[in-house]
């Protein structure tokens, strides 16, 4: 077993020592909210070899990381549905608030700087260069209306009067 993993380190640093420092690429961020304000997340994300290996030796956690950076940022218990390779699923319950007299649904902003921040105490951390800025981040109302940013680090806080 130590042959094992003396052989798993010496072609990891291998690696290391060849490829170029690319990380964790947030891809897309998806929320979509029901009529009663609960959320459905989805983000999906490109992993470089090293972390698809520190996910797989169980050193890193995706899921755990962006639940707890979800967590940190809206104040509120997120539920994780799926995570895997290229993509985590959350859920989210009163995710936007309502009011009652018109329906005016309410979301928080989100920041993703607090994800970099859990992937900097990583022993990989100086090795990679992560991207938390989705490409694409779309939040969609229930009324089939949307937001939509691209290349952003975080999304405003949205209000939408619902019909």
């Amino acid at each position: 077993m130590g042959l094992r993993i003396a052989v798993l380190v010496l072609v990891m640093v291998a690696i290391l020592a060849v490829s170029p420092g690319q990380a964790f690429v947030a891809k897309e961020l998806r929320i979509s909210l029901d009529d009663q304000g609960d959320a459905e997340i989805q983000f999906d994300y490109s992993l470089s070899f090293l972390e698809n290996v520190a996910i797989f030796l169980r050193i890193a956690d995706p899921g755990r990381e962006l639940k707890s950076a979800l967590e940190s940022n809206l104040h509120k218990t997120v539920e994780i549905e799926s995570v895997g390779n290229s993509q985590a699923r959350f859920r989210v319950e009163q995710f936007a608030t309502l009011r009652e007299e018109t329906v005016v649904m309410r979301t928080p902003g989100l920041s993703f700087t607090s994800a970099e921040q859990a992937m900097k105490r990583y022993w990989f951390a100086p090795l990679v260069n992560p991207d938390f800025s989705p490409d694409l981040t779309v939040v969609q109302f229930p009324d089939g209306s949307q937001d939509v940013f691209y290349d952003s680090t975080g999304i405003p806080p949205l209000s939408r009067v619902i019909s």
